[in-house]
């Protein structure tokens, strides 16, 4: 059984985000208290004076080579069975680590676990939206518990589309590959990791309950890479895992409107 010393949230820090302090304090006030640690490649005065004010491990990346090292440095230093890469502009509900333990202790071999998800935008919390809709008709099937096991189901869900919020997701170490996510992608990286994980046998646990929220503005790596382009073309080379060309570059064209909420 997965207690709450077991649990990790391993915040990725970058730069100076005025959005950070109110991450911090949305896991402090977590129902049941589990560890916090914090990662950076980018180390200054501003993550120093927080990681003290809240008695929070601060650990710097020196060999930083992009997102993907920064996110495997961060889980690497968690020491705990259960790892949430926290976003530093993020928030979670407070009954979050509650759902973590219930749930991934009721699985059968938990290889992950993820929530439904809401949005900032503006400073206001957003639980109804185009894009939130799809990505919740998309995770139906694995509110069923025992298609979470099916390797079919895993694959039908993320063959049409990046459905699983990252930050949202708990891992199970010792039931994944490590590293877990792999150079080469800037905005995909997550989807590559649960497209590979897809194919092991274990449990993708799903809550359909909002225990986070996602923030979406304009300085933000996301909709940045949305901006030149990146994520069309990453999009396209993870549909392409699941459906003949013609058939994925059809549905990246669909896919690709989407994007536009990720847009303020």
């Amino acid at each position: 059984m997965f207690e709450a010393r077991d649990h990790t949230f391993a915040i990725c820090a970058y730069g100076e985000s005025p959005y950070l302090q109110e991450c911090i304090e949305s896991l402090v006030a977590q129902s049941i208290t589990s560890n916090i640690i914090m990662a950076t490649s980018t180390p200054n005065t501003y993550l120093e004076e927080l990681a003290q004010r809240y008695k929070i491990p601060l650990y710097v990346n020196q060999a930083s080579a992009g997102i993907a090292s920064d996110w495997n440095f961060a889980y690497d230093q968690a020491k705990s069975k259960l790892v949430t890469i926290a976003h530093q502009d993020d928030i979670y509900h407070c009954n979050y680590t509650s759902s973590v333990l219930t749930r991934i202790n009721e699985a059968m071999n938990p290889l992950i676990f993820f929530t439904n998800y809401g949005e900032l935008r503006n400073n206001e919390r957003v639980e109804k939206n185009r894009l939130l809709t799809i990505k919740r008709a998309l995770l139906k099937p694995l509110e069923v518990k025992s298609r979470q096991n099916s390797i079919f189901w895993r694959r039908r869900v993320l063959s049409l589309g990046a459905a699983i919020c990252c930050p949202s997701v708990t891992m199970v170490k010792q039931a994944l590959p490590n590293p877990l996510f792999r150079e080469g992608f800037k905005t995909n990286l997550d989807w590559d990791a649960w497209e590979r994980l897809s194919l092991l046998k274990g449990s993708f646990v799903y809550d359909s309950n909002i225990l986070m929220y996602h923030r979406i503005h304009e300085e933000s790596t996301t909709t940045k890479l949305i901006e030149d382009k990146t994520r069309n073309a990453e999009d396209e080379s993870l549909f392409l895992r699941f459906w003949p060309r013609p058939i994925a570059k059809l549905i990246n064209i669909v896919y690709a409107q989407s994007q536009n909420s990720n847009t303020l």
